[in-house]
């Protein structure tokens, strides 16, 4: 079978990708530090530890497997710790991919699925943001990810490498099966910290500012299911396959829903009250960001199946009562 090089396969999107190419027939790679990620969301196919600043060991595991394509979602990802550490972010995130994309060429491995982010079009709030909005990022993370961008049209001018870019908003849910789902080290994502205060794992939750210009006050983000998302990076590979050109592709429903409705939509699928307090306003915290994926839809034919609140709450809900990631 076609092997498939996932880095961060050990983590929330990786992981879920894993399980959508083992069963498309590829065999997913899982190449990842474990900083963030946890070894047993490795379920769907060899795991290689590693860092992507290690070349030495980075050229040891494409030349075990000889992948065909890589799948690149290992990066660290927290705004507000780029901030405060955003030289941590350049060595790991660009000098990771940069490690990455030499060691791929010359292993003649020339597909590439990249991870990117909304983050790259910066602090554009109140519009549909798509392909071609401007790319201003205001942090770190943003801005590393933006540099990897500039690297893979770099390598694809000087070697042919071809790529598929996704950028995307807040992703949330789990697999239909409850064999892997959303933790991360530290809990910062929305859905997880409502669960976490339902299940009285976590103090209240605190809804940070209610006076924006809103329907209910709150913030408005787009969410993906994360089976949907992944299932655009298989689509994104069998695309490179086909030998079309490198594309990028924003992922996301182009409808937004507030922190209310997703702690509403949280009370009834769990049908238990969600304990939340009130509190300011965080600085930077755009009024409404939510994304243009006609592209994806059109070219690709992707279909965002499971991206309702209700369902994207319901999945998230089932694997966060299995207490996986409590081990």
């Amino acid at each position: 079978m076609t092997k498939i090089l996932v880095t961060g396969g050990a983590g929330y999107i990786g992981s879920h990708a894993c399980k959508v190419l083992a069963r498309e027939g590829y065999t997913p790679i899982t190449f990842d530090n474990i900083s963030t990620g946890w070894e047993d969301a490795v379920q769907f196919g060899p795991f290689e530890r590693g860092d992507l600043l290690d070349r030495e060991r980075l050229d040891e595991v494409f030349a075990k497997h000889k992948p065909e394509a890589i799948m690149h979602f290992a990066a660290l990802s927290q705004v507000g710790e780029s901030m405060q550490v955003p030289g941590w972010y350049w060595r790991s995130n660009v000098g990771g991919a940069a490690n990455l994309c030499e060691a791929a060429v010359e292993a003649g491995c020339e597909k590439f699925i990249f991870s990117s982010t909304c983050a790259t079009y910066g602090d554009q709030d109140g519009v549909v943001l798509d392909e071609n909005s401007k790319q201003m990022p205001i942090n770190a993370y943003g801005a590393s990810k933006r540099a990897i961008e500039d690297i893979l049209d770099n390598f694809e001018a000087s070697f042919g490498m071809k790529r598929v870019i996704y950028r995307y908003f807040n992703v949330a849910g789990g697999d239909e099966e409850a064999q892997v789902g959303e933790f991360h080290r530290p809990e910062t994502h929305l859905i997880p910290l409502v669960l976490d205060a339902i299940d009285g794992r976590r103090p209240k939750l605190t809804i940070y500012g209610t006076d924006y210009d809103t329907p209910d006050g709150t913030c408005i983000r787009d969410y993906v299911h994360v089976m949907d998302l992944v299932e655009a990076h298989v689509l994104g590979l069998k695309w490179l396959e086909s030998g079309k050109q490198s594309r990028e592709f924003n992922l996301g429903t182009g409808t937004g829903f507030s922190v209310r409705e997703v702690m509403d939509a949280a009370g009834q699928v769990t049908n238990r009250p969600v304990p939340y307090d009130e509190g300011p306003r965080r600085a930077g915290d755009a009024t409404r960001l939510v994304s243009g994926s006609s592209r994806a839809i059109d070219e690709l034919g992707w279909k965002p199946r499971r991206s309702t609140m209700p369902q994207m709450i319901e999945d998230a809900w089932r694997w966060h009562q299995t207490g996986h990631y409590e081990k």
